[in-house]
């Protein structure tokens, strides 16, 4: 999508002429490599059939399993980089400076913080750190092959844990820091966790109060140097700082001999964030881990121990913890941060103080499209206050750097004088951006392109299949698709009679899209029949996970997401309306923040939940004379009317069918987070939360009353 020009026409060709030149001088000898690189393919049909099976152009003849030779578990991957990098950072925290109450314009009073420079750990220190809290554990009875739980916000000390637990043994559950009451205990129980490691923010507001749910548990480590007294806490649980327990683990007398887990050891039981239902507890063996970092880190180019990664998404989820693994095995420094502290503008940084990503200045940085999009709206928010001069001079260059990415150039002189500014949001040194978790909509990957002046690689993969499944290469600037297999791994496709999807489709074969290979993971924990309705073993003895989302294969070998079987509703009238297609179309109106699109197969058409941007929202309000609060606004018919002639138009331009466009919406007035339960950590939405919380403006809606 170009941004629009109203512009002198010799003004243009004197840009045009100049950026050329420019171009040309600097930037000749890689137009013809970036070109080749684009057009060529990346994976192929291993047995020529169009529903695959598809592997990486380099993996044909066998799918790739490790990064080195004799590396086949979790704790060698670490004590091999303590080796080559011991005395290289590792991990790395920033000082907290000072905290203080800042009140808001509305009366709401928000904290603010000033934080310092990163303080490091080196792979040595953090190997020392991992080992004494290992071998604490085990003093307090953690034995091997008996499951621990880790219920904790990103932060070194996560990793240090799972390190611990990798290197004794000890399988991890990993459950995510704003799952509700419920699902913690059901995680807990299930597993049978008798000590599980922690925050004093998520003991005291999450876990005290459903402590007494879980029977079993004894022992709960908390990862700050805390009160070595906690008063009201059930009798029989020992609280411990995890200072404490590495001094414990230190001691001569607690040395033991460790035993090494096999590559076929249950590593991690990551529970699922719940997006459609109870969460579900993946099994993940060392080996299937291993191979699916051996697949990421092949994407990306030149990796290696100069590279600084910026972590701050879940480390409970696949996408967060498999792109830290990657990072920790090629020597790699990874800075922690958090979603409110990321950015010079983020809602806990003090005003005048820097963001994480300034301090950082990160070359690498995985985020999901609810993140890019909400940098996206910002930055051409800013693009709409600046002066006539600033903003030709914007559209200028961003038009022409879309053409020339189109073709699989560089445009040098515009990220040097005009994207610098915007680059800097992210420190100014990020060379690689991942995105994961959920589709990217064209628009915000190539704004993302175009102002950050690097990649961005989208992956498509699941918790099922240690996040692994594609990630784009980098120089392919195509959006809508997710790129070919990696290495580890191959790719076929399923008809999908019901929904119209067959190999033999024209142009390109459809079908639902399964994932098999190494890094396929055991199954889920204690569900056998879920596990014989997702994973299967075929004749060759390759594990198998049958994804529910529907894909096409291209010319080129690359993956295109095209539905989802649970977001496909039939229609009364007997359209299929995929909600995820809708949304993804819709989420590019600057009106609307966050969608949700709801149908049911007894109406004849499509409604939507729909939390709306506020600036845009009250700029609507003005310009029709409606006034009220914020809450009036949201919950005014006339507003509704208004917000849905602006989406019905966005949804005519994006080429949604009539059938597809929401007739009729209701508006939030509070965003969906992880915290309110209806959005994931991951920001997928929970579907069925989202009925449960809008279940009266459904039948409003559909005319119940």
């Amino acid at each position: 999508m170009k941004l629009k020009e109203d512009l002198n026409p010799m003004l243009l060709l004197l840009f045009h002429l100049m950026v050329s030149i420019y171009t040309i001088i600097t930037f000749l000898p890689s137009y013809l490599l970036s070109w080749e690189r684009a057009k060529r393919v990346k994976a192929r049909s291993v047995e020529g059939c169009p529903e695959g099976p598809y592997r990486a152009v380099s993996a044909t003849k066998r799918l790739v399993t490790s990064l080195h030779p004799g590396v086949d578990t979790l704790d060698k991957v670490f004590e091999y980089a303590a080796t080559r990098f011991p005395h290289r950072d590792c991990l790395g925290t920033r000082e907290v400076i000072s905290e203080e109450d800042e009140q808001q314009s509305n009366g709401k009073v928000f904290k603010k913080v000033v934080l310092g420079e990163y303080r490091w750990l080196s792979y040595q220190e953090t190997l020392t750190a991992a080992t004494q809290l290992g071998s604490g554990l085990a003093s307090l009875g953690q034995r091997p092959k008996t499951n621990i739980a880790i219920f904790c916000e990103t932060r070194a000390e996560w990793i240090i844990a799972a390190q611990a637990c990798f290197m004794y043994n000890f399988p991890l559950v990993t459950l995510y820091s704003t799952l509700g009451g419920p699902a913690i205990v059901h995680g807990l129980n299930e597993t049978q966790v008798t000590h599980i490691i922690t925050s004093k923010e998520l003991l005291e507001t999450r876990l005290k109060a459903i402590l007494i749910e879980v029977p079993r548990l004894q022992h709960i480590i908390v990862v700050e140097n805390t009160p070595t007294t906690w008063p009201s806490y059930p009798r029989g649980i020992g609280i411990h700082n995890m200072t404490a327990v590495q001094k414990l683990g230190a001691r001569p007398e607690n040395a033991r001999e460790r035993k090494q887990p096999l590559p076929s050891d249950i590593a991690v039981i990551m529970y699922t964030s719940g997006s459609t239902g109870i969460p579900k507890g993946v099994m993940i063996s060392h080996s299937n881990i291993l191979a699916g970092i051996t697949g990421m880190a092949q994407r990306i180019p030149n990796l290696c121990e100069e590279d600084t990664y910026i972590g701050y998404l879940p480390l409970a989820h696949v996408l967060e913890l498999s792109a830290e693994l990657v990072c920790v095995s090629h020597g790699c420094r990874i800075g922690y941060s958090s979603p409110q502290t990321l950015a010079d503008q983020s809602t806990k940084i003090k005003r005048g103080s820097k963001g994480d990503t300034s301090v950082l200045q990160p070359t690498l940085m995985a985020a999901v499209p609810e993140i890019m999009d909400r940098i996206y709206k910002n930055v051409m928010n800013k693009v709409e206050e600046m002066n006539c001069v600033q903003r030709t001079l914007f559209i200028l260059a961003y038009n022409y750097k879309l053409e020339q990415l189109a073709k699989g150039y560089s445009t040098p002189l515009c990220d040097r004088l005009v994207f610098r500014k915007v680059r800097s949001l992210l420190g100014g040194r990020t060379r690689v951006l991942l995105s994961g978790g959920a589709p990217l909509s064209a628009a915000t990957q190539r704004f993302m392109n175009v102002c950050f002046c690097c990649p961005v690689g989208q992956g498509y993969g699941l918790t099922e299949t240690c996040g692994a499944g594609t990630i784009s290469e980098l120089w392919d600037y195509s959006t809508g698709r997710v790129g070919g297999p990696l290495v580890c791994c191959e790719i076929k496709l399923k008809d999908w009679v019901e929904g119209g999807y067959r190999s033999t489709d024209k142009p390109h074969p459809r079908g639902e899209i399964l994932i098999g290979g190494p890094n396929i993971t055991m199954g889920y924990y204690k569900k056998e029949a879920k596990n014989q309705e997702d994973f299967f073993v075929d004749e060759n003895g390759q594990r198998w996970f049958c994804t529910g989302d529907i894909g096409e294969f291209q010319e080129d070998g690359c993956l295109k997401i095209i539905d989802r079987k649970k977001d496909l509703v039939k229609l009364q009238a007997g359209e299929y309306v995929s909600l995820g297609k809708v949304e993804a179309m819709l989420k590019n109106c600057p009106l609307i923040d966050n969608i949700c699109a709801y149908a049911n197969s007894d109406e004849i058409y499509v409604i939507g939940f729909v939390v709306p941007n506020q600036k845009h929202l009250l700029a609507l309000a003005d310009q029709y004379g409606i006034r009220g609060s914020w809450e009036e606004l949201c919950n005014s018919k006339a507003m509704e009317e208004l917000v849905l002639k602006v989406i019905t138009e966005a949804a005519l331009t994006a080429q949604l069918e009539r059938f597809e466009i929401p007739r009729k919406i209701c508006l939030s007035p509070e965003p969906w987070t992880p915290e309110t339960g209806l959005v994931t950590d991951a920001f997928k939405l929970k579907r069925k939360e989202l009925k449960t919380r809008y279940q009266d403006d459904i039948e409003r809606m559909y005319g119940g009353k």
